[in-house]
């Protein structure tokens, strides 16, 4: 059923009623902002609004209204992560240790909405230097879950995903370094994509910059895919970045799994922790593929130890941000963040060249696995979404046990990686399962979670 409420609906049919001069941007932007209004309150999925949004609305509505749109998603809203630079604003981080002097530039992936159109309403919440997992921050403290208050929206695109659960405009960029985009949107219904490493420009750096990058958050496929064809453009400001020409990533996106070699992979190095409902949405996803005509088996990668590899990588990030944080305001950064740094900071430089080697090693073998299979299907979080004022404990074991083990491993060997929603659970709270492709074969994971999503459409979030 189509929804009736400008809030409510896709930024495709959003496109597709503005052509038609059905419905205008002002009176979209007007619906989403009474949302926010709403339930923006105890929700906290913004870091900064932006007080321009109405007057871009209107400009986008007289470009409709004189048959000019100046891009693919002129007059849609959307928000962008706290990890970014939107000229005009600060980038905070999440953080009480960073400055409040608004950024000069926009960053690739705010350029690239920009330039096609899009109305951006505001910057979500983040963890502190996206960190880790549950969606707080000593900044703008706990973000809350659309589908329940009680719940974490997870992290560390904590306010992405609860923007988009609570359907605050359609489109949201995160930034994913071991899963902050896939699990926030595994946990709130959406669908996350973490793209090929360097498909989508990153500067300024980050504190992950090896293994990160940004992604798009949205509640349909065909959605995600509009958005990540904004965002996927050269910038000559990152000088790894692929030499892409323009693309729609919707194409070839309706045609299916059929023939597909899928391999259902239950261990990445280690075995990571998965409950009863975990196990029957991963199973009831490969069987929906099955049902599609893909080749569904069982398989094992035979990676390395992922979790060592990554908490070194991990270690090492925040124990460099900890030591360029000026001392007398590390009492500001979360203790969570500092204990981490703490335990990895002493690394020796050769335990780190030992990492990234294994790191490498990690990349080879999941290219020698996509010899044989075309995609890989696995879990997306452990668990559904825990308990948003649950305090952060040994955070070193929870990012493994509790967070991000289903995640992490694609961003080591930096291939396309989606969270696509497969049904609530006894409680009505979302699951998701996770498919990767061999690096830069986005468009694959892209056809398969459409292909799942016209499978198990799932209801919108009814806050509450």
């Amino acid at each position: 059923m189509t929804p009736t409420d400008p809030a409510l609906m896709s930024a495709e049919t959003l496109i597709g009623l503005y052509a038609r001069r059905a419905l205008s941007p002002v009176e979209v932007l007007q619906a989403v902002l009474q949302r926010v209004a709403l339930y923006n309150p105890w929700v906290n999925a913004f870091a900064a609004m932006n007080p321009q949004a109405l007057r871009q609305a209107g400009e986008s509505e007289a470009r409709w209204m004189a048959g000019r749109p100046i891009g693919p998603l002129d007059g849609v809203p959307a928000t962008v992560k706290d990890l970014l630079n939107l000229a005009g604003f600060p980038t905070r981080r999440g953080s009480k240790t960073t400055a409040s002097t608004p950024a000069a530039e926009d960053a690739p992936a705010v350029l690239g909405l920009k330039q096609a159109g899009a109305v951006i309403i505001g910057k979500t919440t983040t963890t502190e230097f996206g960190w880790k997992s549950p969606g707080d921050c000593p900044l703008h403290g706990i973000t809350r879950n659309p589908w329940n208050r009680e719940r974490t929206p997870g992290g560390s695109s904590s306010g992405a995903g609860a923007a988009g659960a609570a359907c605050f405009g359609p489109l949201h960029i995160g930034t994913d370094a071991g899963g902050s985009v896939r699990i926030p949107a595994a946990f709130c219904g959406l669908v996350g994509l973490k793209p090929s490493f360097g498909r989508v420009p990153q500067w300024p750096l980050g504190a992950f910059a090896n293994v990160a990058c940004a992604g798009p958050m949205t509640r349909t496929v065909r959605d995600n895919a509009l958005l990540f064809s904004a965002m996927a453009r050269h910038d000559l400001r990152d000088p790894f970045c692929l030499p892409d020409e323009p693309r729609d990533w919707r194409a070839g996106i309706e045609d299916g799994v059929a023939g597909m070699r899928v391999a259902l992979v239950r261990r990445l190095g280690f075995e990571p922790p998965l409950d009863a409902d975990g196990v029957a949405a991963l199973e009831g996803a490969a069987k929906l593929l099955e049902e599609q005509g893909a080749i569904v088996e069982e398989a094992d990668p035979g990676l390395p130890d992922t979790r060592a590899i990554f908490g070194r990588v991990w270690g090492v990030a925040l124990a460099r941000q900890v030591a360029t944080t000026p001392a007398e305001k590390r009492p500001l950064l979360d203790s969570g963040l500092e204990e981490v740094a703490a335990r990895e900071g002493q690394m020796l430089a050769t335990d780190f060249l030992g990492a990234e080697a294994l790191r490498i090693e990690a990349a080879h073998t999941m290219a020698r696995f996509h010899q044989r299979y075309d995609l890989v299907l696995t879990a997306a979080t452990p668990t559904a979404a825990f308990a948003a004022d649950q305090p952060t404990l040994r955070p070193t074991e929870a990012l493994w046990r509790d967070w991000a083990p289903w995640t992490f491993a694609f961003n080591l060997t930096r291939q396309p990686a989606i969270s696509v929603p497969i049904g609530l659970d006894e409680h009505g709270m979302p699951r998701a399962v996770q498919l990767a492709a061999a690096l830069y074969r986005d468009d694959l994971v892209l056809r398969a979670a459409r292909a799942l999503e016209r499978a198990a459409e799932l209801p919108l979030a009814t806050p509450g």
